[in-house]
């Protein structure tokens, strides 16, 4: 089982009393007992064994053993800008987009956006942090408040490295042509799906103009969530290829 704690705490080696719920779901649910094993994750990409030195009726400690060495994270650093879903929808691509490898994911308020307003914030990275947990992954990504389109534009214009991609159902470059064309040698790309309905024609020129190609994921027209989650597939698979490949230049 892994467990996500804030580095703060895992930085008192011995001792460390578990929150209540992680408590209760390695006691009760995993039936671990004292002296077994457990993976801590620090949200910033350290992975440690440590062992449970004590159970109590409300408590349950554990102490760190040693730090484990992790290299499950992806070489290219995605950010996921994600015009806001309804619901559980948002729900589902916070939790994938976690267990696919994002970086940093920014709800994103854009014209057809069926929600302009949201106090999720805290809802979202909780859901990361049990995404994280549950594939072990020791990376929790940045999840920021929410942005407007106009706000994004603005900041596209000015972001080092400039650019990436903007999906778009009416049309686009494939994948694999739009990532040839940006540059080279970054190793980070900004991924851009809109919300229910999708982009207008004039986001998606706003987006061009600060740098970010317009892109397709094919002929069929997917749910919002659905496109994300093939489009981050699909771009990290992309991107790792090149670089395995040793051909970063024709890729990313």
């Amino acid at each position: 089982m892994t467990i996500f704690l804030p580095p703060e705490l895992i930085e008192k080696r011995s001792g460390i009393i578990l929150p209540a719920e992680k408590a209760r779901h390695l006691v009760a649910v995993m039936r671990r007992g004292k002296g077994d094993e457990v993976t801590i994750i620090d949200g910033r990409g350290r992975t440690y064994l440590a062992a449970i030195t004590d159970i109590r009726k409300t408590s349950v400690s554990v102490s760190v053993v040693r730090e484990i060495h992790s290299d499950n994270e992806s070489p290219i650093k995605l950010t996921l800008f994600q015009g806001i879903l309804k619901g559980e929808k948002m729900d589902m691509v916070i939790q994938k987009a976690t267990e696919l490898g994002v970086s940093r994911i920014v709800p994103l308020v854009s014209e057809r956006c069926l929600v302009r307003e949201t106090r999720k914030a805290g809802r979202w990275r909780k859901i990361a942090e049990e995404a994280a947990e549950q594939c072990e992954r020791a990376v929790i990504p940045d999840i920021v408040d929410r942005l407007t389109y106009t706000d994004f534009i603005r900041d596209a214009a000015t972001a080092r490295p400039p650019g990436g991609l903007i999906f778009w159902e009416e049309g686009g470059l494939p994948v694999d042509s739009a990532l040839s064309r940006l540059d080279p040698r970054r190793d980070r790309v900004s991924l851009c799906i809109g919300p229910e309905g999708g982009f207008t024609r004039a986001e998606v020129e706003a987006a061009g103009s600060a740098g970010f190609i317009a892109t397709t994921l094919g002929r069929l027209i997917l749910r919002a969530e659905t496109a994300s989650i093939a489009a981050i597939a699909l771009v990290r698979f992309l991107a790792e290829k090149g670089l395995n490949d040793g051909q970063p230049e024709s890729l990313i």
